[in-house]
C-alpha cells in the first residue's frame, strides 16, 4: 500500500484547463490576462493608498486593505500557472503544488467570506452607533475581528488540504478544471470519497452561512435605523456607506453558492470553470474599483497621490 501510494499518488497531475487554441479561445485568454492585470495592479494601489494615507487608517479601510490583500494573493494563486500552463503548451502540476493551490484557495476563500461578513457588522456599529463608534471598533476589536478571519481560513485550509492530498490517486492524473480544484482532484481518488465530499458540502455551509446570517442581521438592523431617520439626506448617505460593501457581498456569495451549493447532479465542469474565473479574477478586479471608484475619500487619497508623482517628477 506504502509503495503503491509512492508511486501513484505523488505524480504530477495534467491540469485540462478552460482554453484551447482557437482564435475564439485566445481572445478571453487575453481579457483573463487583462482582468488579472487590473486585479492586481488595482488592489496593490488600494493597499497602498489605504497605508500611505492618514485619513484612511480607520476601521472600515482597515478591512478593505486585508480584503484586498487576500483579492491579491487569491489572483495570484491560480491565474499565472493556467497562463504558464497556456503558453508553453504544458499542463503538469506537482502534487505538491496542487495541494498548495488548494491550501491558499481555500483559505482565501473562508477568510474574504467570513471578512465580508464581520465588515456589515462594522457598517451597523457606524450607522446605529455612531457615537460609540470609536470603542466599539477599537484597535484591539478590529484587529481580532482581521485575525479571526485568516485564523478562521487558514486552520480550514490546512485541513482540506491534508485531508485531500492524503487520499490515492491512481489511473487518469487529468483534473478536469484550471487550477487544482478539490472537488475536480477528488474525482480521480481510487477510493470512496462520498463521505468526506459531504462533510466538506456541511463545511460550506457553514462558511458560507454563518457570515451570511452576520451580514443579514446587520442589514436588518442598518435598515431599522435608517427608516426612523428624519431626515432624507441622513438616509441616503447612510445608504451609499453601504451600497459598496453589498455590492462585493452579492458579487461573493453568489459565485460561491453557485459552486459550492448545487446538487451535485446539476455540476458540470465547464459552468463551474467559467463561474471560477469570475470567481478567482473578475471579483478581486471588481471589489478595488467598487470600493474606491464610489467612495469620495479613496478617490481624494487618489488624486492627493497622484498630485504628489506630478510634483515629484517636475522636481
Amino acid at each position: 500500500m506504502g509503495t503503491w501510494f509512492n508511486q501513484s499518488s505523488m505524480e504530477d497531475f495534467i491540469l485540462v484547463g478552460i482554453f484551447t487554441h482557437s482564435p475564439a479561445d485566445l481572445l478571453l485568454f487575453s481579457v483573463v490576462m487583462v482582468v488579472f492585470t487590473v486585479a492586481l495592479c488595482g488592489n496593490v494601489l488600494l493597499i497602498s493608498l489605504i497605508y500611505n494615507d492618514p485619513r484612511l487608517h480607520t476601521p472600515m479601510y482597515f478591512f478593505l486593505s486585508q480584503l484586498s490583500l487576500m483579492d491579491l494573493v487569491l489572483v495570484c494563486t491560480n491565474v499565472p500557472k493556467m497562463a504558464a500552463n497556456f503558453l508553453s503548451g504544458r499542463k503538469s502540476i506537482s502534487f505538491v503544488g496542487c495541494g498548495v493551490q488548494i491550501g491558499f484557495f481555500v483559505t482565501l476563500v473562508g477568510s474574504e467570506g467570513l471578512l465580508l461578513g464581520l465588515m456589515a457588522y462594522d457598517r451597523y456599529v457606524a450607522i446605529s452607533h455612531p457615537l460609540h463608534y470609536p470603542i466599539l471598533m477599537s484597535q484591539r476589536v478590529c484587529l481580532q475581528i482581521v485575525g479571526s478571519s485568516w485564523a478562521f481560513g487558514i486552520i480550514d485550509g490546512l485541513i482540506q488540504m491534508v485531508v485531500v492530498m492524503s487520499f490515492p490517486y491512481c489511473g487518469s492524473r487529468k483534473v478536469d478544471h484550471f487550477f487544482c480544484e478539490m472537488l475536480s482532484l477528488l474525482k480521480l481518488a481510487c477510493v470512496d470519497t462520498s463521505t468526506f465530499e459531504k462533510v466538506i458540502f456541511a463545511c460550506c455551509v457553514f462558511m458560507l452561512f454563518l457570515p451570511f446570517s452576520i451580514i443579514v442581521a446587520s442589514y436588518a438592523r442598518i435598515l431599522g435605523t435608517v427608516l426612523h431617520m428624519n431626515s432624507a439626506q441622513a438616509r441616503i448617505k447612510a445608504l451609499a456607506t453601504c451600497s459598496s460593501h453589498l455590492t462585493a457581498v452579492s458579487l461573493f456569495y453568489g459565485a460561491a453558492m453557485f459552486i459550492y451549493l448545487r446538487p451535485k447532479r446539476y455540476r458540470a465542469p465547464s459552468h463551474d470553470k467559467v463561474v471560477s474565473v469570475f470567481y478567482t479574477v473578475l471579483t478581486p478586479m471588481l471589489n478595488p474599483l467598487i470600493y474606491s471608484l464610489r467612495n469620495r475619500e479613496v478617490m481624494g487619497a487618489l488624486r492627493k497621490g497622484l498630485a504628489h508623482c506630478r510634483i515629484g517628477s517636475q522636481h
